[in-house]
């Protein structure tokens, strides 16, 4: 019998909760690890607090300080960083060594390098694939997971969302994501923008980024295109973004087989979790959050009837904070 305790959020909005006051980082820093990479890191809240950190999305995201507000100032120390090429990590938008499992790694060497035996890993997005496979490698040193908009990195997810399935869903926003590829390559879009953004002329990558980002900016959030984050509008940040998150879905995560993380789930079945879901997802359906739920029916399930895929929307701010508040006690 499924024993998972599922909350699906009716349509109304009383009683909601909103974002933590925001907070300003008591430490940062540049961490250098494996190859020519050094990651930024900050911690906020108390020095003293429950350890957290936070994994962003993408592949190919960074860190904003709203991340921040999901955590109690006075109960949490909250550690964010910016991955592998992305945001204020350098150098940017490198592709080198730069796979799911350094960095894994990379969440370890910041883990031992701030002391913390043990903590709670938070992730939405690519944030929850990177969540699971560092909880499935190194399950000693989680104390809980919080995960929003399940993204299990399956050729079936990615082709969904960049080869025929959201297609239908947002057909006016697909024509403009088409249009920088010819016909006869758009059998396979995820090769073709590859091509384009690892090509030697900044240009050709500069056009491909901004295509690749507007296409998921346009379908991130019940509220409309407008809702996507303003980063997109400036070009290192969405040539770091199309770049990384293309390199990682060209190589199909650099997963080990297709599935692999719903196929190990019985190694963190023990660690208390949480996963909040948007009902219209469409960058990462319900589909994948249902099938992990599944497979983990000890985790909390909250789905969330009127949102999309953004962190931002009222429904999810509000499952994400419960969760947090929640994950004090573990």
């Amino acid at each position: 019998m499924d024993r998972t305790p599922i909350h699906a959020e009716p349509m109304s909005t009383a009683g909601r909760r909103g974002l933590y006051p925001e907070t300003q980082p008591f430490a940062s820093g540049w961490l250098p690890v494996q190859g020519p990479h050094e990651i930024y890191w900050e911690q906020c809240g108390v020095r003293n607090g429950k350890p957290a950190v936070v994994l962003h999305g993408g592949p190919g995201g960074a860190i904003n300080p709203t991340m921040r507000r999901f955590f109690d100032p006075d109960r949490w120390r909250v550690t964010l960083f910016d991955q592998r090429g992305c945001g204020r990590s350098r150098p940017n938008a490198s592709l080198e060594d730069n796979t799911t499992w350094t960095l894994v790694e990379d969440i370890e060497r910041l883990r031992k390098h701030l002391g913390i035996e043990k903590w709670t890993v938070f992730g939405g997005s690519w944030g929850s694939t990177l969540a699971l496979a560092y909880a499935i490698t190194h399950p000693d040193r989680v104390d809980a997971l919080v995960l929003r908009g399940i993204f299990l990195i399956t050729r079936r997810e990615v082709q969904w969302f960049y080869q025929d399935g959201a297609s239908m869903i947002f057909p006016d926003s697909w024509e403009k994501f088409l249009k920088v590829i010819p016909p006869e390559e758009r059998h396979d879009m995820v090769g073709a923008y590859h091509r384009r953004l690892t090509h030697p002329d900044r240009k050709v990558q500069a056009e491909a980024a901004a295509a690749w980002s507007q296409w998921e900016g346009d379908s991130l959030s019940l509220r409309g295109p407008q809702a996507r984050p303003a980063k997109f509008d400036e070009i290192d940040f969405a040539i770091a973004f199309a770049r990384i998150e293309c390199h990682f879905f060209v190589n199909n995560g650099f997963m080990d087989e297709d599935g692999w993380l719903l196929k190990n789930v019985d190694r963190i079945r023990h660690i208390p979790g949480w996963i909040v879901q948007g009902r219209f997802d469409v960058v990462t359906p319900l589909e994948s959050a249902w099938s992990l739920k599944k497979a983990w029916p000890e985790a909390n399930f909250s789905l969330i009837w009127d949102a999309g895929h953004a962190s931002t929307e009222p429904g999810v701010i509000d499952g994400l904070v419960k969760a947090t508040d929640a994950a004090l006690a573990v």
